[in-house]
């Protein structure tokens, strides 16, 4: 499989999906994050699209959102994040596994993305993921074994303040299994801000003397 070759795929996909401005409605706003859909073409679900802004600079907020060894900090909806196989220095594989939500109505999943960095002109990071196989990790009887979809994030300084970040997010998952498509819809956007709250209150944990960067 040419894992290099779906990464530059998957971060076009996520290039096209923040150009494209029609279509999108809004679905749920809370502390100035905002949640829109619209139809995935990809499956019979939405891809989502979240806007928020996070007060860090544009390769911190990059790195935090990211890294293994950043992620686990903060992000409660998962209870494994690992890196499992190095591509290159910005091309990598992770397995992934989420606690269950929506009142455990939706049981753990896993799964295995390859995730990879784009640096841009102007200071702007894509993070872009999406589902691959991975014959290391099969998928395993414990779990329902998720999809994702062309998925990401694009952290751009934002204009009137660089040292914060405009964080855009975009995410059409498949959960797999048996389950009403009515249930994820009623319960992602409030996933989806609950996500962007908790990274933003692990990045203020960060700078007030908490487990402190992994930058390199």
């Amino acid at each position: 499989m040419d894992y290099k070759a779906i990464a530059q795929q998957t971060v076009q996909e996520l290039i096209g999906y923040n150009q494209d401005t029609s279509g999108w409605k809004l679905v749920k706003t809370a502390k100035k994050i905002h949640v829109f859909s619209k139809p995935s073409k990809k499956f019979l679900g939405n891809l989502y699209r979240v806007e928020g802004i996070i007060p860090e600079s544009t390769s911190k907020l990059s790195d935090f959102l990211y890294k293994p060894e950043n992620r686990v900090t903060w992000d409660k909806s998962l209870k494994l994040y690992n890196m499992v196989h190095k591509i290159d220095l910005d091309t990598f594989i992770c397995h992934t596994i989420t606690q269950s939500f929506a009142m455990g109505s939706i049981s753990p999943r896993d799964f295995i993305d390859l995730v990879y960095i784009k640096h841009c002109e102007g200071n702007v990071d894509i993070i872009s993921s999406r589902s691959v196989d991975f014959s290391a990790y099969p998928p395993s009887p414990n779990y329902i074994r998720g999809f994702n979809h062309a998925c990401g994030y694009i952290c751009s300084p934002l204009k009137e303040n660089p040292a914060h970040s405009k964080l855009v997010m975009f995410v059409q998952t498949e959960m797999k299994g048996k389950l009403s498509p009515s249930i994820v819809e009623a319960t992602m956007p409030s996933n989806l801000i609950n996500f962007i709250l908790s990274a933003k209150d692990g990045i203020k944990s960060h700078k007030t003397g908490g487990h402190g960067y992994h930058h390199n």
